[in-house]
C-alpha cells in the first residue's frame, strides 16, 4: 500500500513489536475503545514482566497523533510515530496497532491553536457520541474555540469539548513555553506512586524513559523516546555540576556497559524515576544505592538562567 498519515483514535494506542505480539489477555488494549485501566488491573506480575520479557510492547501513542501508515496486514497497521523521535527509524518510532484504533486525518476547520491536557486525567465528550473519554497528561488537540469556560477541540472522532481548567491553550504557531528544571521536577513529581508500565507514555505507567520524555515535553523541551538516544541530545553536564531537572543515565557493568535506566535530578542528591515492573514512580537518595554505582553520565536541556 502507499504510505498515508492517519490519526490515533483511542485514549492510548499501545504500539506493539508485530502483530503478533498481543495475547489474549491484552484485548481491552487492542480494542476501540481502548480500555486501558481494566487491562493494567486485569495482569498479574509475571503478565507485566512479559511485556518486556516477550519484547511485546514498544511504546505508547496519545489520543490524537498522528501516525505515518507504512503497511496494513489483516486488522493490523505499521507505522511510524513522528513526535517520538528514535534510532530506530529517523522519520518516528516505529511498531504496530490495531488498524481499528486509526482514522483518517480531519481537515482544519478554523484551528485556531492548541489545547494541551494539563491534569493528569481529563474527560472530553465527543459531539453525537453517549460516553466520554479520558485523555492523558500531554495530550494535543487542534483548538476550535478556547473563550468559553468549555474548549471545543477537532479530534479524529469529531468535535470534542473539554473542561477549560484541564487544559493549557496555545495559540497557532506557538509551542509551549520552555521552562526551568524545577518546574520539570514539580511537573515529575504530580506523579509519584504511579505504577511502572514498560513502554508507558501515558498517565496510566510511564516506563523510565517515556516519564523523561513526557516530563521533558510538558515543560518544553522535546527529547527522543528511548534513554540511549536521550544520552545523546542536549548538553553534557558533568556529574559534579548537576542541577534539578538534568537527566541522569545508568548504565550495566558498573557505569562502563550498556545504558539502560534514565531518571531526572531533583536536587539535594535525589533521583525522581520511574524504576522498573512492580514499582512506582519515586524519588530516592542516590547514595548507598545501585543507581549511585551505575551512574554514567548526565544531561541538560533546559535551559537555565540568562540563556533565554
Amino acid at each position: 500500500m502507499e504510505e498515508k498519515m492517519m490519526q490515533i483514535a483511542v485514549s492510548v494506542a499501545t504500539v506493539w513489536t508485530s502483530k503478533h505480539s498481543p495475547r489474549e489477555e491484552d484485548h481491552p488494549a487492542t480494542s476501540n475503545p481502548a480500555r486501558i485501566s481494566e487491562w493494567l488491573m486485569s495482569m498479574s506480575l509475571s503478565d507485566l514482566l512479559d511485556l518486556h520479557d516477550a519484547n511485546r510492547v514498544q511504546t505508547q501513542i496519545l489520543f490524537g497523533e498522528k501516525v505515518i501508515v507504512t503497511g496494513m496486514e489483516g486488522e493490523w497497521a505499521s507505522i511510524l510515530a513522528p513526535s517520538q523521535s528514535s534510532s530506530k527509524d529517523s522519520r518516528g518510532y516505529p511498531g504496530w496497532v490495531p488498524a481499528g484504533q486509526l482514522r483518517d486525518i480531519q481537515k482544519d476547520a478554523g484551528v485556531r491553536g492548541k489545547a494541551v491536557i494539563q491534569s493528569k486525567m481529563a474527560l472530553i465528550k465527543i459531539e453525537g457520541m453517549e460516553s466520554t473519554i479520558p485523555l492523558c497528561y500531554q495530550t494535543v488537540l487542534p483548538l476550535l474555540d478556547g473563550s468559553g469556560e468549555d474548549v471545543k477541540v477537532q479530534t479524529p472522532l469529531g468535535i470534542g469539548i473539554l473542561h477549560k481548567d484541564d487544559v493549557v491553550l496555545i495559540k497557532e504557531g506557538e509551542r509551549l513555553p520552555q521552562k526551568s528544571g524545577k518546574d520539570i521536577c514539580q511537573a515529575a513529581e504530580r506523579f509519584l506512586g504511579l505504577p511502572y508500565l514498560w513502554g508507558g507514555v501515558s498517565s496510566y505507567g510511564y516506563d523510565c524513559s517515556g516519564f523523561a520524555y513526557t516530563m521533558l515535553k510538558a515543560n518544553g523541551y522535546p527529547i527522543a523516546r528511548d534513554a540511549g538516544d536521550q544520552a545523546k541530545g542536549g548538553r553534557e553536564v558533568a556529574l559534579d555540576a548537576i542541577m534539578p531537572g538534568d537527566l541522569l543515565f545508568f548504565a550495566y557493568e558498573e557505569g562502563m556497559g550498556t545504558i539502560h535506566h534514565v531518571g531526572i535530578y531533583q536536587g539535594d542528591g535525589r533521583l525522581l524515576h520511574s524504576p522498573k515492573t512492580g514499582k512506582t514512580i519515586e524519588s530516592i537518595k542516590l547514595k548507598g544505592t545501585i543507581y549511585e554505582k551505575e551512574l554514567c553520565c548526565a544531561r541538560r536541556y533546559h535551559m537555565e538562567s540568562g540563556e533565554r
